[in-house]
Parts: C-alpha cells; structure tokens; sequence
C-alpha cells in the first residue's frame, strides 16, 4: 500500500476491489480526493451528493450507471411526448437570464431544429451560459413537458456538437441511482470531474496476459467507457469488465476459503453403515423419494471423510429437507467420540449412554424461536421412546434454564441442540460438535455460518433452503459448497390451488373459505407484517376485528404477529395446532416451516405488499396435508398491473418463481454477507450474467487449481483486492 494513503481516507470494507488501497498520487492528485475540491463540483453540490455516499473521486467513480439513455439527437422534435425521456439536437436560437420573484437565477435556452424547437431551462447553473452561445448546434436531452405552446426541458443534459458533426451520431448519457434532493445533472458533473482528476490513477488489477487473453478493457478505459461511452460496444464491453472482476475475485475468494476448511481443520468421520441407515429410516415411519435417498447419500459419503463437510441442501416448499436433515442429525449422535464404528442402537432407542463413551453432538440453528420450537417438537415425537438427548436453546427462556442448557450442552451431554441466533452469540460452547444444520440459512450470514466452529476441529456443515436457486446462481454466490437438490415431492402430495381475488370478488371468497371451514378444515388469514407495511400494528389488530365481527364471525381466530413475546406466540400456536381454533390471523411469522396438516385453507390480504419467494413460502403452509391446499391471494385493484401476482397464480413450481422472483426483484444478497457487514454485489446481475458468471468460475478455478496461494507477482495486485474485499467474511487472513 502506498505510504501516502491517510488512515481519514482508507477504503471501507465495501469499496470495490478495483479501487481498494488504490490511493496513488500523481502530483497533487489522488482518488482519495474530496469532491468538493474538484472542479465544477463545489462544496453545496458536494454536500447534496452525501446521501449517495458520494465524499471521494473514489465514490464518484464507483457509482455504477444503472441505465443508458439515447443522447445521439436523433429524436424528432414532432414526435416528443410528456414523461418520455428524449435526446434532441438543433441550433441555439436565443440565450436569456433573469432573476426569479424567488431570487433564483433563471436561464433559458431555445433550440430550434428543422420540424420544430424546445426550450432548455436552467436554475442557479451561471456557468451554463458560459458553455452556450447563439448559432452553437447541440443535442439536448431530458424529458420534455409542454409548457403552453413550447416544449420544454428542466436541466437537460448538454452535448455540443463537433464541426462537421453527422447527424445522429451514436452518443449514450448513463443514468445513475439517485437519493432524495440528488440530481442526475449533480451525479453527472461529479463523476465527470472524478474522471478528469483521477480516472487513470486506478492500478490494473489483471495481468497483462490476462486481460488480453479474456479480451478485457485495461481499467482506466472501463472506467471513462462505462460512465461515458463513446459507443454501444465500449459501453458493453466496460460493463463486462467490471462484472467479470467482480465475480472472478469472489470466486476465488470462495476457492480460498473452500481449501482452507479442507486443509485447515478436520472434522470427525461419521461413516453411516446400512444397518444404520435402515434403522434412522424406520423412525420416519414413511418412505423416502428418490431424492431423499439420493441425497442422503450425498450427505453420507460427506460425512465419512475427515474434510469437513460444506453442503448447501435446497429443495421446494414441502420436498423433505426436515427429513434429511435429521436423518443426519441422527447419523451424528450414533456416533462415539475417538471411534470410528457407529452405535446404530442410539437411534433404536435401546441403550442410548449405557455402552459408554460419548457420542458427537449435533446443532439445529433455526431462524426464529417459533420455527426452533417446531423442529424441536418434530424431533421430540420422531424421537419418543429413544434415549437421544434433545435440548432447546432460544433467547425467550428464563435465564436459569438457559444457563442450565449451556451447562449441558458444553458437558457433552445434550446430544442434539436445537436453538436459534442464541447459539452463536450467546456463552455456548460444545464439547463434541459434528454436524451443523443451519435452516433457512439465506438468512444468517457467512460470518454467522462460520461462528459454531469448534478450537479442535470443524462440524459438518449442512445449510438448507426452501429458497431454490438457479444453479448458474448457486454456482455464482455458493462457490464453496457443494449443492444438493430435492427436485420432486412425496407421493400423494398435490399442488396447492390458487387464485387471484379481486375486489368484487371478495365476497364470494369469504363464503367459500366459511364452507370449507364447516367442513372441518382449519386456515390461516395472513396480512403484511408489521415492520414492513404501512398499515401499522393498529390495522393488524383492526383486521383481526374486522374478520371477528365480519366474514369470519362465526368462528374461533388466533393472532400472531411478531411484536408478540414467544411464550404468546408458541401458546397460540399449539392451541391452532390442537385444533382449538378455526383460523389463524397472522403476518408473516408464519412464513417458514410451520406445519399444521388440517390447515389447508389460505388468505393473503394485500398479497401485492408480498416478494413472490415470499408468497411461495406462505402457500406451501397449506401443503401438509392429505387434502389439497386452497390459497386465496387478495389484491386491491383488479385493474394494475400484478406481474408477482400473475406467476403466483400461474405455477407453483418453486425453481420457476425463484428464477422470476430474481428477474423482478434481482438477486439480492444471496451470498449472505449482509447481516456481517460485508459488501454486497456492485454491478453484476446473476440472471443477466449468467455466461459470465459461469465463464468467471471456470478461470477462477482454473486459476487457483495451478497457483493456490497467488504467489505468481503478477498476481499480487488481485490477491491484495481479493483478501481486502473478502478476507475478513470468509476468514482468508493466511492465504499465502
């Protein structure tokens, strides 16, 4: 790192990794540079770039465009329209300025073309009119409003046109994301000024070879091209630049931290023998899909080996990931500490303990409370008779059980522990730990993922998801594990039907759901939750008394919402479990995991304010069972536009929503790196980059596989960007 580089100035952990410990000077520049010193830019306008996180020529060049728009000129001054963004060139006619009744300096351009003429307009911007003059030919482009008779424009963006310039000249004017009070005129200048001062200050981050063998731009042309591209080729080409970057280097940073894990740590072997195997099946009392047995090979020949085992487990709502899961779980406690024989009687509930030695213990790490103690109550029936040892950890139990879970599980003596957050950021310490189950695990971050670690050895690692993820995507943010698949549901399980509610349907609605509740079914009315709506917890509770003195009068309702302590919730769910009430109002506390069989009726009010992943989970809660499901999503207007609303009702095939909840909404944070403070995704778009992402794992790998520690000094550049975006979040602190 350069000596020069001010610890003030140092990059956060969420500068991109073409930039970090890039501050090199030139004289009396540096990308470190505050905006407000550059030219053109100032220190009001730097102060309403704030917001953005725009302090740097640094910031400035990071700020990715999220579109284009056509800045040729070509736009027909006849064809203009409100509201529709339009590049127009002409000559300048007339330049005037005057002050505002608000004291603000007003000037105002007319550009007048060969089918017609627009007004340009600028507010306390003097130095336009210095950039301006009478018989000048331009290009304006914003989006035009008729003002009277005139077309005009409010801080359109300015091109001058060349001596000589054709017609229509192939020009792009990139679109930035914007915060409250932010203009794209401010993003513009700013970035622009970034670019003079600092654009080729940025060190290359690839191998000459590299870049001329992948057909990369050099990183001073991405950045001028992507911020201003001077065609549709560059434009592309500056954008795969920084999108192969991204995921190259996450990819081998998942390379990284994958052989790490094999090379550092070792993890106990629990090989799974077939008198075991038969006898953990026969505790489920069903028989396995194809893909259940499938996998639970998978997760056997994981478990045999001493690398630890680092698999990711997805599967559709319903598939039986639980059931792995345990199958697992048991696999663990059947085996003793320092032998490597399985106790196949553990499980068989006949000797658990009596033989002597200690068997390795196994941890459930659920989202929510209410979810952990629904795995617990799982595995407590599934489990009767046996002598396995169970014990709960959550946040919501008095302090001295608490205390006394902790104690057992550190003394090796609770064998399988199911608990929530609590189990990492809590005093709990195992004494034998082999296998971790993370559930619903998108949403724990890798630094979580990573904290049950134990200081002798690693556990397996099995992380499930009802989520599925494309596997181009899979590939892209799980590099580092290995991906099994549940791909089909057990037998006599039927797809849930669906319907879309419109207001003049409701009615109606209401009196099929009261039918089919006197016929003995049970339902759930969802409504937004709490932290995530408008409508406040007055409306939950206001809905809930509307449905109590309206459409569902006659029957007997539950409310859960998640401002409710555990103890509340827990208690009104066993009472819906039991059968004791006819209908749960709840949020979307529900969403994940809980299982009621006789409730296979659904309601989802407001189901637009929903994410299409989301609606997915709650209808798979009334798929428990032997009837078919029957889900309702209420909308408010059957005349906008619903696209989330249309592929709900349209399928319920988890893979294809999860590929359109994607196109709709965007990947997110997949890789799980939020809740850690870690950088999300720049620029790359994991659908639309699906080549790319595919190419940059295959070079990564193949990278990595010939020169694991980056020891080659053309690779040191990269290897310093890869441990200083990634190193802390995945533990890469020894690489090389």
């Amino acid at each position: 790192m350069d000596s020069t580089h001010s610890a003030a100035a140092s990059p956060e952990p969420s500068t991109p990794q073409c930039l970090a410990h890039a501050d090199r000077f030139r004289g009396d520049r540096s990308i470190s540079t505050h905006l407000e010193r550059l030219p053109g830019v100032g220190t009001t306008r730097a102060q309403r770039l704030q917001p953005l996180g725009l302090v740097t020529a640094r910031d400035a060049l990071i700020h990715f465009p999220r579109e284009y728009k056509d800045f040729s000129g070509a736009h027909a001054f006849t064809e203009l329209s409100e509201g529709e963004h339009a590049a127009v060139s002409g000559v300048v006619m007339d330049i005037a300025s005057r002050t505002t009744s608000r004291g603000q300096q007003m000037l105002t351009v007319l550009v007048k073309g060969k089918d017609g003429s627009v007004r340009g307009v600028w507010f306390n911007m003097p130095f336009m009119a210095k950039k301006l003059s009478v018989g000048m030919r331009v290009v304006l482009a914003s989006v035009p409003k008729r003002v009277g008779h005139v077309w005009e424009m409010t801080h359109p963006e300015v091109r001058v046109c060349a001596d000589g310039e054709e017609q229509g000249k192939e020009e792009w004017l990139a679109v930035y994301p914007l915060a409250d009070g932010v203009r794209q005129s401010d993003v513009r200048l700013a970035v622009r000024a970034a670019i003079d001062h600092a654009g080729d200050l940025v060190p290359e981050a690839f191998p000459a070879a590299m870049l001329a063998a992948k057909s990369l731009l050099p990183i001073a042309d991405a950045f001028r091209e992507i911020h201003f591209p001077t065609s549709v080729a560059t434009m592309a080409a500056s954008r795969r630049r920084f999108v192969y970057q991204e995921l190259f280097m996450l990819q081998v940073a998942l390379r990284m931290h994958h052989s790490q894990k094999e090379t550092r740590h070792a993890a106990p072997a629990l090989p799974i023998n077939a008198k075991l195997d038969s006898r953990i099946r026969q505790r489920f009392g069903f028989n396995f899909t194809a893909a259940q047995r499938r996998v639970c090979g998978e997760i056997a020949a994981d478990l045999a080996r001493t690398q630890p085992m680092n698999r990711l487990l997805q599967g559709d709502v319903g598939s039986g990931k639980t059931a792995v899961a345990i199958y697992a779980l048991l696999a663990t406690v059947a085996t003793k500490v320092a032998s490597s024989v399985p106790d196949d009687t553990d499980v068989a509930g006949a000797q658990v303990g009596e033989a002597g030695g200690m068997s390795y213990q196994a941890a459930l790490m659920a989202p929510t409370e209410l979810l952990a103690r629904q795995h617990m109550a799982t595995l407590e029936r599934l489990l009767k008779g046996s002598h396995v040892n169970l014990e709960l950890l959550v946040g919501g139990q008095p302090t001295k059980r608490r205390q006394a879970a902790i104690d057992r599980i550190a003394s090796g003596e609770a064998q399988i522990v199911v608990g929530t957050q609590a189990l990492v950021c809590g005093s709990a310490r195992f004494k034998n730990l082999g296998l971790v189950v993370i559930d619903e695990q998108h949403r724990f971050g890798v630094v979580q993922r990573g904290t049950l670690q134990q200081d002798q050895a690693d556990p397996h690692t099995l992380l499930m998801t009802a989520t599925p993820i494309p596997r181009t995507i899979a590939h892209a943010v799980y590099g580092d594990l290995d991906v099994s698949t549940l791909d089909e549901q057990p037998p006599g399980r039927q797809p849930v039907g669906t319907y879309r509610v419109g207001p003049e349907q409701l009615d109606a609605w209401w009196d099929f759901f009261r039918k089919k509740l006197r016929e003995g079914r049970q339902g759930y009315v969802v409504v937004p939750a709490v932290e995530e709506s408008k409508r406040g917890l007055e409306s939950i509770s206001s809905a809930f008394e509307n449905l109590s003195n309206g459409p569902l009068e006659a029957f007997r309702l539950g409310l859960v919402h998640g401002r409710l302590s555990a103890k509340q919730k827990q208690s009104i769910m066993e009472d819906f479990r039991a059968g004791e009430l006819d209908v749960l109002v709840a949020t979307s506390v529900i969403e994940v995991g809980i299982d009621v069989p006789a409730a296979t009726l659904m309601t989802i009010l407001d189901a637009d304010s929903f994410g299409l992943a989301q609606l997915h989970q709650l209808r798979g809660r009334v798929a428990r069972g032997g009837v078919q499901g029957i889900c309702g999503a209420v909308i408010a207007s059957a005349e906008q536009s619903h696209p989330r609303i249309d592929a709900f009702i349209a399928t319920t095939d988890g893979f294809k929503l999860a590929e359109q909840d994607l196109r709709l909404r965007g990947p997110g944070d997949l890789v799980g790196t939020r809740q850690s403070g870690a950088p999300p995704m720049y620029l790359a778009d994991l659908l639309r980059d699906a080549s790319v992402v595919a190419e940059a794992r295959r070079d990564a790998i193949e990278l990595y596989d010939h020169d694991p520690a980056l020891a080659d000094e053309s690779l040191q550049r990269l290897k310093e960007l890869i441990l200083d975006r990634w190193g802390e979040t995945l533990g890469l602190g020894q690489v090389g």
